[in-house]
């Protein structure tokens, strides 16, 4: 769908912080199997109290507690990043076939940033720019304890990447409800700027549901973004990307992730994803790799006067509904154009970086209550079955997933067409790419695997059978969209 400067596509839809080198749990859906269950059901912090009315400790202002039941959650992240190239040698190819001779060559990079620990046996939030690129990561805990970390599953729409790292009896975060803070309340952000390990620093909550139009050019062209970001005063700084924004009972609130910054460096204002939304993003990643995306099939926009005057509209409360998609579960739900959102549930919505979220924490399958004034005037409730890009309303198993991911990418098959346009006669292209092995040897979203190890790809599940069992390393044949033949080799 088309995007306009007020018109903004809602389905489900990074940020700040750095890289150098350049989780109001979803609805759960009967249908899956809940892994993130087990793993995550430990998450509890012994350390974390009430507090008084005005949201400080009881008899302190320093924040010490929430200090302490935070500090050892929060992880140091350290990544390594190789571009690898491929120097091809035509002499040793025409002997003895493609590849042949070649050599490879490197080039290497480092960045850092933080993460938080939301479960005691090694799972770890952070941001995906954080990880974005990553050829290796390494996890820094609290206590100077090392660990080599594996990527579980990355989110560009909403800059959320999970990890693992092999590790018992870590102390996880405690989870706290972003839905409940309120514009005022003391937070504390917990990082590690500038390389500056087990850093805190505190502020008030300035906004919620910002939208700062950061993630539009960084989701991929898959998913739209879901920006709604808690606005906070807390100093945050290159590095703290990842790291954790708490309550003053020392609960996740949310994952700090971009800074408004002329220069790079703290200027006023930090943002973080709220961890309603992190959680679902990170239980879904668990679950099943991948963000199962529930699409309410509008195309929506903020009411400003311009189109609360041309619409005749009574006030400028709501979403604006400019456009029902065809097909789509509002439209199956009788929801039509020119209509306005008032309420998704009990929840009053008023801007679309707040409707986005509320969607953003549902799966396909999802039912949901959405109050709405028509046309007229006449107001309604309406059930709406969430549905993915597909129009399917079941989650899509782990193994039907796994036929079609791998490395952090998904593939299609090519057109008889592409086919002919580039004089091949197999081939499966990447179809989207996010952070993982294929990316981090510079793949690109378009590329097209022609031969993995000599052998020629035909399917997509051949690649993708390939790519996950093969051990030790492949030699990729791949070809660019203009038809460029190219090599890059992975370790496995």
């Amino acid at each position: 769908m088309k995007v306009t400067n007020n018109l903004k596509t809602i389905g489900l839809g990074l940020i700040g912080g750095l890289l150098p080198l350049s989780i109001y749990w979803a609805l759960q859906s009967e249908t899956a199997s809940p892994t993130s269950d087990e793993v995550l059901g430990s998450s509890k912090n012994n350390l974390a109290q009430s507090v008084n009315f005005n949201g400080l400790p009881p008899g302190s202002e320093s924040f010490v507690v929430a200090s302490e039941s935070s500090l050892n959650a929060v992880v140091h992240v350290t990544t390594k990043v190789v571009k690898t190239g491929f120097q091809r040698d035509p002499f040793s190819e025409f002997f003895y076939g493609p590849g042949a001779g070649g050599r490879e060559f490197k080039q290497y990079g480092q960045g850092s940033g933080s993460g938080v620990i939301v479960s005691d046996d090694g799972y770890i939030v952070t941001n995906n720019h954080v990880i974005d690129d990553a050829s290796e990561i390494e996890v820094i805990l609290n206590d100077n304890s090392k660990y080599i970390a594996k990527i579980v599953g990355a989110d560009p729409s909403t800059d959320i990447a999970v990890l693992k790292i092999e590790a018992k009896g870590l102390q996880a975060i405690s989870l706290g409800n972003s839905d409940d803070v309120r514009v005022g309340e003391w937070v504390l952000a917990v990082g590690n700027p500038f390389n500056l390990t087990s850093t805190v620093t505190a502020g008030i909550i300035s906004a919620k549901a910002r939208n700062i139009n950061l993630l539009a050019n960084r989701s991929g062209n898959e998913a739209p973004p879901i920006e709604s970001f808690i606005q906070t005063d807390a100093a945050v700084n290159p590095g703290n990307s990842g790291g954790a924004l708490v309550n003053t009972k020392g609960e996740l609130i949310g994952i700090n992730t971009a800074i408004a910054s002329q220069t790079g460096s703290y200027a006023g204002y930090s943002f973080a994803v709220p961890v309603n939304l992190v959680d679902k993003v990170m239980r879904d990643l668990i679950d099943f790799g991948i963000v199962q995306r529930g699409y309410l099939g509008v195309q929506i926009a903020d009411i400003n006067q311009e189109i609360k005057t041309k619409n005749k509209l009574p006030n400028t409360k709501g979403v604006f509904v400019a456009k029902v998609t065809e097909g789509g579960s509002a439209q199956k739900a009788g929801v039509k154009d020119e209509s306005v959102i008032l309420k998704i549930g009990n929840k009053e919505v008023n801007s679309v970086a707040e409707l986005q979220e509320e969607i953003g924490k549902r799966r396909p399958g999802d039912k949901i209550t959405v109050t709405l004034r028509d046309n007229s005037g006449d107001e309604s409730i309406k059930e709406i079955v969430l549905r993915n890009a597909e129009g399917e309303t079941k989650l899509v198993s782990k193994e039907e997933i796994a036929k079609n991911v791998a490395l952090g990418a998904t593939f299609e098959d090519l057109t008889s067409k592409e086919k002919k346009e580039l004089n091949i006669q197999s081939g499966v292209k990447i179809k989207t790419l996010n952070a993982g092995k294929l990316k981090s040897i510079g793949m690109e979203e378009g590329y097209i695997i022609t031969k993995i190890n000599n052998e020629v790809m035909s399917s997509i599940e051949q690649v993708t059978n390939k790519l996950n069992n093969t051990r030790g390393g492949v030699l990729i044949e791949f070809m660019t969209p203009s038809g460029r033949k190219d090599y890059r080799g992975l370790g496995l």
